[in-house]
């Protein structure tokens, strides 16, 4: 089952696309490799405003989210993970507009075996006024947004429903052009499978990711995203069934078709989908928790 990828849409920088009667977007303009055309953020009301994902330090985002406002005022400033590309930015808008910032924990400490950065990084200065655990709720008399713990792309990683438009802001856990990053060691596989369950489960219209276009089947699609991550697994104790022992070794194979400049993103989803069976007993891992460990059958 192909995964029904988006990779064109119709925006412009900075400018303020009405997506809903409650949810508009501001893209900023950071495109990437792995932000795509860049951070969409989204703002959710019309006179108490919350914000979700304000994007990265960025003087002409921050204008443009301030401007897009318009005659409401933002109170809330919302955060799915401490990557800067999503969290950046909540300094300079709590500051700018007095909002209070309710979401992720503070960025998960490293022993220095962590992964290495993709694009900006962690956020380590964030810190939220409010954290918010699976189940808790923010509300105005416009709208209600509900939390959901979706830890796998990181270990912080929360999802927002809006349930009046039964959407779901998706943040990393589901990208609409892209299949996600999970990185180990804060990043598992296990934990992402269970957030995808917990998607499937849900009878959401449509999901709100924080790069790219909206995804308008999204059942589908989590199912979709699902089988992937699966036949990776398989293709994972293919390779080492193979004779192949190290990460690279099995990238370099697995992901030929795919540019390079994206196999360290790529290693990091084939050492999680390896920590994922060393957990359950089926691989053998040699070494330290790096890209160089050694792995091998049970």
């Amino acid at each position: 089952m192909s995964i029904p990828f988006i990779k064109a849409f119709d925006f412009a920088y900075g400018q303020v696309d009405q997506l809903s009667p409650l949810v508009r977007r501001v893209i900023c303009n950071n495109p990437g490799p792995f932000t795509f055309t860049g951070t969409g953020t989204y703002l959710i009301g019309t006179s108490d405003i919350a914000v979700i994902d304000p994007g990265p330090v960025n003087d002409a985002h921050l204008a443009a989210l301030l401007a897009a406002a318009g005659g409401g005022q933002i109170t809330h400033i919302v955060v799915t993970h401490t990557h800067k590309d999503h969290c950046g930015g909540v300094a300079a808008l709590k500051q700018a507009t007095g909002a209070r910032v309710y979401g992720a924990t503070a960025h998960p400490e490293s022993d220095g075996t962590g992964a290495p950065a993709l694009d900006e990084g962690a956020d380590l200065e964030y810190r939220p006024d409010h954290v918010l655990a699976h189940g808790s709720v923010l509300e105005t008399d416009e709208w209600q947004l509900e939390t959901l713990a979706t830890p796998g792309h990181i270990s912080n990683h929360l999802c927002f429903a809006l349930p009046t438009e039964r959407a779901l802001f998706t943040g990393d856990h589901i990208m609409g052009w892209a299949t996600t990053v999970v990185a180990a060691p804060d990043g598992n596989m296990t934990d992402y499978y269970h957030s995808l369950d917990l998607l499937a489960a849900r009878d959401d219209m449509i999901y709100y990711p924080t790069h790219g276009a909206p995804v308008t089947d999204p059942q589908n699609f989590v199912h979709a995203v699902k089988q992937h991550r699966e036949m990776r697994d398989e293709q994972v104790l293919a390779q080492l069934a193979s004779g192949k022992t190290r990460i690279m070794d099995m990238v370099a194979d697995m992901y030929k078709d795919v540019d390079k400049s994206l196999h360290i993103a790529a290693a990091l989803n084939v050492q999680a989908h390896l920590e994922r069976h060393v957990a359950t007993g089926r691989v053998v891992q040699n070494g330290t928790r790096l890209l160089n460990a050694e792995y091998r059958l049970a």
